[in-house]
């Protein structure tokens, strides 16, 4: 089975909510990202994941420097190909840095990074990156020119962009016998062999959740899968220790 990546961005959205703008040293700014790390672990969490985003939307520089000396599984730390974020990811030290896209208008990320359209400046991203410690991986669609692009970039992980294959389960119920459906998970599965056949290791991730996620998660070869929004979600009303628990459950776990 793979290791459980849980993304709490969507825990410091709804912080971002009610007191966005405030100093977040004041009493009352909650819920804390910190303390819902702490609550994924003891879920069972194998490695916590944060977006420190350009425009510090939700995550905020505190929230990483807190969870970098507090996290006690690995923590994954996303972000843009920028000269300021190599600078805090080479100073901090999370175990992971994964590359991805930003937009300024999204909700979320939205599509996987171009590697192959920016490989000089991915190299020497990567480079600097791996110079540090870390461990480098970019957040890619199922694409082999992209996969080979992240190859000869020198990236150690390639973390494949599930959502289309979650759309094509949500639009047919999850009934494989739907053509769009197989095409799409096929291309999850394809690209992960590709990576895997490039010396990389092969993460997957975005809009999985558990009803969608056990096909993925039973791929050969897939070393993690990277949660947010589902777990987030499913902790409003039962708590994030059980929502933790019952995603790896939904992944084939006990």
């Amino acid at each position: 089975m793979p290791q459980l990546g849980v993304n709490i961005d969507h825990v410091a959205s709804v912080r971002q909510a009610r007191y966005r703008g405030l100093d977040p040293e004041l009493a009352g700014t909650e819920p804390d990202p910190v303390r819902a790390a702490h609550e994924a672990e003891l879920g069972g969490a194998d490695g916590i994941t944060v977006h420190l985003r350009e425009d510090r939307r939700h995550i905020g520089d505190r929230d990483v420097e807190l969870l970098r000396r507090m996290v006690r599984v690995k923590l994954n730390l996303e972000m843009a190909a920028t000269d300021e974020m190599v600078e805090i990811a080479a100073k901090l030290r999370p175990h992971t840095a994964m590359l991805v896209p930003e937009g300024r208008m999204e909700v979320t990320t939205e599509g996987g990074l171009d590697v192959a359209g920016q490989l000089p400046r991915m190299k020497s991203v990567a480079t600097r990156l791996r110079a540090a410690g870390l461990i480098v991986s970019a957040f890619i669609d199922a694409d082999e020119r992209q996969i080979k692009a992240c190859a000869e970039a020198g990236f150690d992980v390639c973390e494949v962009h599930t959502g289309p294959y979650a759309a094509a389960f949500l639009r047919g119920g999850g009934d494989f016998r739907r053509q769009d459906l197989q095409d799409q998970f096929a291309r999850v599965a394809d690209a992960g062999e590709a990576i895997m056949d490039e010396g990389m290791r092969f993460n997957a991730g975005h809009a999985l959740n558990y009803a969608n996620v056990g096909p993925v998660a039973g791929l050969p070869g897939v070393s993690e899968l990277h949660i947010g929004h589902a777990i987030v979600s499913r902790a409003v009303f039962i708590g994030l220790r059980r929502a933790v628990r019952e995603m790896k459950g939904a992944m084939g776990g006990r």
